[in-house]
């Protein structure tokens, strides 16, 4: 039973089908919303807002507007969305060629009730994870620059450079093994080499192989027979079979078992396979591109990778920085993202202030640009304005990750504490004295510290919480708590109110 109750748009102009196939699925634990016939799930799609549904349910064949139509439709609408094509045994051909122009996957009639379950899981896990499996892929024709067409973002060399290897083997055959910590963007380099390739106006499919359960990989990969295992009640393609002629982006490599390497290395090698459970030989012309957030050479010495596949995948290695080394790139990506959920949100935000850019260059990162959209789908959300300030961040970003302040310059400084003793501690340390003084309970401490950067910023709040290494909401907080207060023009600290005559 799922733990989260994920919608599913069933569509079918078959009453009966959409009754059986709908009480299934909520047996399930999904919710089921259905309609009969593709316009209606269309205009459904359209007035609700994006990401209603996890995944979309639809028969190939159906008046008014088939499956076909509507997966091309949601295609443009919410590209996000998996479909996935209800088709009978004589439509077999449709529906791949369905999935190779950006369908999920496909379920045969009649229907395997774990099959239903595996496959709506599968998509709904892809999706939470590294959104479409299957991309749909332009219109024949020359693209003047694929990594900006891919969505790339950046002018830092290290970009530059990535831009430049991308222009030189995107044409060619050779095997890509792009490595690079999560959210870094390897599926956008994917997706550029393969629109500069002659391939570009065909299928362009994506395995997150860590979405898959190890005794699936194969099936997944090559496709099965029926009756292969339990459970197969049809015939099905692999991702090789779908990806002939075109792309296939294989994410998270390093996750496909060992038993299973020898098999893709020999369709890499030989361009040939068996289905699991078949005996004929398939044939396929397909470009492979690999990815890792891993060290595969790592996994090698410790007997989880196999040597001879790595090489053959690390034919042309690309490595892409993080985040946190190519800084100069953030400008650019925060107006890019802010723009993009502009658009999707309905917003009109115009950006950061210098303060917030500021605060998030001083960031580590950890989660790199998928971390960074996120941050800015939420800061556009919530925006009340049209500039977000650094007063708007969370803590956790908003925070100083050094001594960058201006006074941080000078190397030391003399602190007064409330009972006139004097403490010489080194100003260029402020927020670790003062993640210090806090662990100790040291409160004459803390409070000669947040005094005298006050006082060195000349009362300016911003500037001497990023001095000590907090963000400006605590700061303020500590010195509510203090007995500090700000002036009317944030122009310094004020001493406690006076007590009253006893």
């Amino acid at each position: 039973m799922s733990q989260v109750q994920h919608r599913i748009l069933l569509v079918d102009d078959e009453p009966n089908l959409r009754k059986v196939l709908g009480a299934l699925l909520k047996q399930l634990g999904f919710e089921v919303h259905a309609e009969n016939d593709g316009a209606a799930a269309l205009a459904r799609v359209r007035a609700a807002p994006p990401g209603t549904f996890d995944v979309v349910i639809t028969d190939l064949r159906m008046p008014n507007l088939d499956g076909m139509g509507l997966l091309k439709a949601l295609q443009v609408h919410e590209p996000g969305l998996p479909v996935i094509l209800l088709t009978a045994h004589g439509s077999i051909d449709s529906a791949v060629e369905a999935v190779k122009l950006g369908a999920f996957d496909y379920l045969e009639k009649p229907f395997d009730k774990d099959q239903i379950h595996q496959i709506v899981q599968k998509a709904i896990t892809t999706r939470e994870r590294s959104g479409p499996s299957v991309q749909p892929s332009p219109p024949p024709g020359e693209i003047a620059d694929p990594c900006a067409a891919a969505g790339m973002v950046g002018r830092s060399p290290s970009m530059q450079t990535i831009r430049e290897i991308v222009a030189t083997v995107a044409a060619s055959p050779s095997t890509v093994l792009i490595a690079g910590e999560s959210g870094t963007g390897k599926e956008l380099v994917a997706r550029a080499l393969h629109l500069g390739s002659a391939r570009r106006s065909q299928p362009f499919i994506k395995v997150n192989c860590a979405a898959i359960p190890g005794g699936l990989v194969e099936s997944e990969l090559f496709g099965h027979e029926r009756g292969a295992f339990t459970g197969a009640v049809s015939s099905r393609a692999g991702r090789f079979e779908l990806a002939d002629g075109g792309t296939l982006f294989l994410d998270e490599v390093s996750e496909i078992p060992k038993e299973i390497q020898v098999k893709l290395l020999r369709a890499i090698q030989e361009s040939e396979f068996e289905r699991v459970g078949g005996v004929k030989t398939l044939h396929v012309n397909v470009r492979l591109i690999a990815a890792t957030n891993r060290n595969l050479e790592e996994l090698i010495r410790d007997g989880q990778f196999r040597e001879d596949l790595y090489y053959r995948l690390n034919v042309v290695p690309i490595h892409l920085p993080a985040l946190r080394e190519r800084l100069e790139d953030l400008p650019f990506l925060v107006s890019h993202f802010v723009q993009r959920c502009n658009e999707r949100l309905g917003k009109t935000v115009q950006g950061l202030t210098p303060a917030a850019l500021a605060a998030l260059e001083r960031y580590p990162w950890p989660g790199n640009i998928r971390e960074l959209e996120n941050l800015m789908e939420r800061m556009v959300l919530f925006a009340s304005g049209p500039l977000i300030d650094e007063d708007d961040l969370p803590d956790a970003y908003a925070g100083e990750a050094g001594a960058s302040a201006p006074a941080a310059a000078e190397s030391s400084t003399r602190l007064t504490d409330p009972g006139d003793r004097q403490i010489r501690l080194p100003l260029s340390s402020l927020g670790q004295d003062l993640k210090e003084a806090v662990k100790a309970g040291s409160r004459l401490v803390e409070e000669a510290l947040i005094r005298e950067a006050l006082a060195k910023t000349d009362g300016n709040v911003t500037r001497s919480a990023r001095a000590l290494g907090i963000s400006r909401r605590s700061l303020q907080s500590k010195m509510k708590e203090l007995g500090l207060r700000e002036s009317p023009d944030d122009g310094g600290p004020k001493g406690p109110p006076p007590q009253p005559a006893s």
